[in-house]
């Protein structure tokens, strides 16, 4: 699978994933709710718990499958907005 997590959606990946792992861990404590309706506090807490760890995987290793199936590429946006620059590779 080719990386196509880059950029602003990277950074937001690694920014939300962590503070969603540690809302998680803190809705099953206890220390505060996240239930929402007729959802159990620590069912909810888990799925927060797991959504933060995708978000970070996800954000450290650049490769989603969900941005693949949907056809979005976020790194493949920077990397050709960065085309214009002209480089020299493999000048003999």
């Amino acid at each position: 699978m080719q990386k196509n997590v880059g950029g602003t959606d990277r950074i937001a990946r690694l920014v939300l994933g962590p503070a969603l792992i540690l809302a998680g861990v803190a809705g099953y404590a206890g220390l505060f709710t996240l239930a929402v309706g007729p959802l159990p506090q620590a069912l909810t807490a888990v799925a927060v718990f797991l959504v933060g760890a995708v978000l970070l995987v996800t954000g450290l290793v650049q490769k989603c499958p969900l941005n693949r199936l949907l056809g979005f590429d976020t790194l493949g946006q920077q990397r050709a907005e960065g085309a214009d620059d002209p480089t020299v590779t493999n000048r003999k």
